[in-house]
């Protein structure tokens, strides 16, 4: 689903996916909330799948006061609804799990109906408990404890894409070598984070595949890590909406791509990753190989 522009904003995504989950969390048929908010139906359509190039500020006040949210909700939306308004490719956020542009990439994640990446450490969505708390300790080094403890609560808490049992995340990782010697909280933790790794690839929606040191530089100097974020498709048959690229920016604005040609840059890089992987079976061997490295 496209905009007028022939693109499709993060923050237009993001503004059309909340008011639809008001609207839902109200018991509204599209009709109905497009009458009490003096709107078309076919504009409200419009709105809620990110076709609103301009959007009417007046029009999302009216929309929260209708679906009755409270004013700090009211707050969000009128942001987003003013960033919509803004033609970018990007959006920058400084990782404050508890602001409005890390539950952004969340609402990405969460829809999504398939994710690719490349990561030189373990990824959010497979790390252990304690293998968190060493990563986010170490980046977030002037927290306190219990904000630490927050943060690694909630990104265990968003590994329930993976393991539902209903439509779970279809994952596939390339994780390079590094990961595995990267050591993040002692021996014992990584022992136990690549059991974890190990476990959790037999999953059918989760393919992981290592990417050794001995494939070289696979495509050039690989830019880092990256995901694609897929969002599947329609009873139709249309993409619900089109995939993206998200790079984190580890200090600098967060990058997201949506341009075709970008993404289909990004499965190119994956697709000539994949080609120097190790199977799925070696990759398991690995593993715990290495793992029981760390625990002897």
């Amino acid at each position: 689903m496209t905009s007028e522009d022939g693109s499709s904003t993060l923050p237009r995504r993001q503004l059309g996916r909340a008011l639809r989950e008001m609207r839902e969390g109200q018991g509204l048929r599209l009709d109905q909330a497009a009458a009490l908010a003096e709107l078309s139906k076919s504009g409200l359509h419009r709105i809620e799948n990110a076709q609103v190039v301009k959007v009417k500020i007046r029009e999302i006040r009216a929309l929260c006061e209708v679906y009755g949210v409270s004013a700090e909700e009211t707050s969000r939306v009128l942001k987003l609804a003013e960033k919509a308004q803004a033609k970018s490719w990007h959006a920058e956020f400084n990782w404050l799990y508890r602001n409005d542009t890390f539950t952004t990439y969340v609402g990405l994640e969460t829809p999504a109906r398939k994710i690719i990446l490349h990561h030189e450490v373990i990824p959010g969505l497979l790390q252990t408990a304690d293998y968190a708390r060493a990563m986010i300790g170490a980046y977030f080094r002037d927290d306190d404890a219990e904000d630490i403890e927050k943060r690694v609560e909630l990104r265990l808490k968003r590994q329930a894409i993976v393991r539902r049992k209903s439509n779970p995340l279809e994952l596939e990782v390339l994780l390079d070598e590094s990961a595995l010697h990267r050591v993040l909280g002692g021996p014992r933790v990584m022992a136990a984070q690549l059991r974890q790794v190990a476990e959790m690839s037999k999953l059918p929606n989760l393919s992981v595949r290592i990417v050794p040191f001995t494939s070289g530089c696979t495509w050039g100097l690989v830019p880092g890590g990256f995901l694609i974020l897929d969002f599947g498709t329609d009873a139709k048959g249309r993409p619900v909406e089109p995939p993206l690229v998200y790079r984190e920016g580890n200090g600098c604005p967060d990058l997201y791509m949506e341009h075709a040609d970008d993404v289909q840059r990004y499965h190119d890089i994956a697709a000539a990753l994949r080609s120097t992987t190790l199977d799925e079976t070696q990759t398991r061997d690995l593993l715990r190989r290495v793992a029981r490295s760390y625990a002897a």
